[in-house]
């Protein structure tokens, strides 16, 4: 069975500073000035939980398939 992560990021909490966009440009964009996920639904790859390590407002969220929070 392929694992799968779910990627979030809070709208309210984004500054839209571009670090995950910069960090991890094929999983971000910005959008009027937000960061959002390209897909909600990724697989596994370190640089998604570099990503939101790297969100100065801990604005983005990473789950596994058992809703089990990877990020922050």
């Amino acid at each position: 069975m392929n694992e799968h992560w779910t990627v979030r990021v809070d709208r309210e909490l984004c500054r839209g500073t571009g670090v995950c966009a910069g960090t991890a440009p094929r999983y971000f964009r910005l959008v009027n000035g937000r960061s959002q996920p390209v897909d909600h639904v990724v697989d596994p790859d370190e640089i998604v939980l570099d990503a939101a390590a790297s969100c100065p407002t801990e604005a983005i969220a990473i789950e596994d398939d058992s809703g089990h929070r990877l990020a922050p």
